[in-house]
C-alpha cells in the first residue's frame, strides 16, 4: 500500500505513523528542508493576512467562523517526513462534496501513484505503483486508536474548522494571543486556539490520554475566499512514543495549498477499483 498516502491519511486522521505500511512510492523524492518539516510555532506572515478582514475584538462566547460550501477544489503541494519516510512537495489535488465526500489523488513525475476517497462509511485507498486496494471503516479505527474518527472530523481538519462542534456548556477563554477552547473526546483533550481578531481557527492540539501522544495542528496564510477566510497552509505535528521500541517519535506534514475554489458545480469524483488489484488487509 502506498505510504505516502497512508501516511497522509494517518496524520489527517490523528492516527501515528506507525500504524501505517513502510513501502516507498517516491523513492527518489528530495528531502524536505528542516524548516519545513520541525517548526511548529503559529506565526501569521504580514502578506498572508494582507487581504483577511478585521474585525473588532469577540466575546469569549461568540461563535467561532467556519469556511461553508458546496464543493471545494484544490491543487496542493504536500511534505511528509517521519523516522523513515522524507517526500518533498508531492502534488495532491483534493476536492470535496460538503459533509458527503473527500476525493484525494496524488502523483508523482507527472503520473498518479495513489486515489483515495473518503465517504461517511469507510475510507478506500487505492495504490495505483503496486495495484493494491484498502478499505477501512470507522468503527475499527476509532476503536484501535480511541478516538472518535468519522467524516466530519477528517473534513474540519482539511478545511480549517473546528474538528469537534461547540456545545453550549462549552466557554472560550481569554489566552494571551488567543481564544481557547478546551474539548473533550473520550480520551483525548482537544485544545482549539481561535484568533481573537478573525475568529479563526489558528492552531489545533489534541493529546491522547495516558499515553500523552499528540497532534498540533497550524493553519496560516489565511486568505479571503468566497467571503471566508481560509488557510492556505497547514502543518500537523504528530508526536508519539513507539509501542515497538518505546522511543519518542515525530511526524510531520505540510500542506500548501496553491489553488482552491469553493464552488456550487460538481467537479466529479472518479474512482473506481480495477478488478485485478488486490486487496489488502
Amino acid at each position: 500500500m502506498s505510504k505516502y498516502l497512508i501516511g497522509f491519511l494517518c496524520v489527517i486522521m490523528l492516527l501515528t505513523s506507525e500504524g501505517c505500511r513502510r513501502r516507498r512510492l517516491f523513492r527518489n523524492a528530495p528531502p524536505s528542508p528542516v524548516a519545513d518539516t520541525v517548526s511548529v510555532k503559529p506565526t501569521l506572515p504580514t502578506d498572508s493576512t494582507a487581504a483577511a478582514p478585521v474585525l473588532p475584538s469577540i466575546d469569549p462566547n461568540a461563535t467561532v467562523e467556519q469556511v461553508d460550501f458546496s464543493y471545494l477544489t484544490a491543487k496542493s503541494k504536500v511534505s511528509f517526513k517521519s523516522k523513515d519516510q522524507d517526500i518533498n512537495n508531492a502534488n495532491v489535488n483534493l476536492r470535496i462534496d460538503k459533509d458527503s465526500l473527500i476525493w484525494l489523488s496524488v502523483s508523482g513525475v507527472g503520473v498518479e501513484v495513489a486515489r483515495a476517497i473518503i465517504t461517511k462509511d469507510s475510507v478506500v485507498i487505492m495504490d495505483r505503483i503496486h495495484r493494491e486496494y484498502s478499505v477501512y471503516d470507522y468503527q475499527s479505527l476509532s476503536q484501535r486508536f480511541n478516538f472518535n474518527l468519522n467524516f466530519g472530523l477528517i473534513q474540519s481538519l482539511l478545511i480549517g474548522n473546528l474538528p469537534l462542534p461547540k456545545e453550549p456548556a462549552q466557554r472560550v477563554k481569554n489566552e494571551k494571543d488567543y481564544l481557547l477552547l478546551r474539548q473533550r473526546e473520550g480520551k483525548v483533550l482537544v485544545e482549539n486556539y481561535i484568533g481573537e481578531q478573525n475568529r479563526k481557527l489558528k492552531k489545533l492540539l489534541v493529546v491522547e490520554q495516558p499515553t500523552k501522544n499528540s497532534l498540533t495542528l497550524d493553519y496560516d496564510d489565511f486568505t479571503v475566499l468566497n467571503n471566508f477566510l481560509f488557510p492556505y497552509t497547514s502543518l500537523v505535528t504528530v508526536d508519539y512514543k513507539s509501542k515497538n521500541d518505546g522511543q519518542p517519535y515525530q511526524t510531520v506534514l505540510r500542506i500548501r495549498h496553491n489553488k482552491v475554489e469553493l464552488t456550487d458545480k460538481n467537479p466529479g469524483f472518479p474512482f473506481n477499483v480495477p478488478p485485478k488489484y488486490q486487496r489488502r488487509p
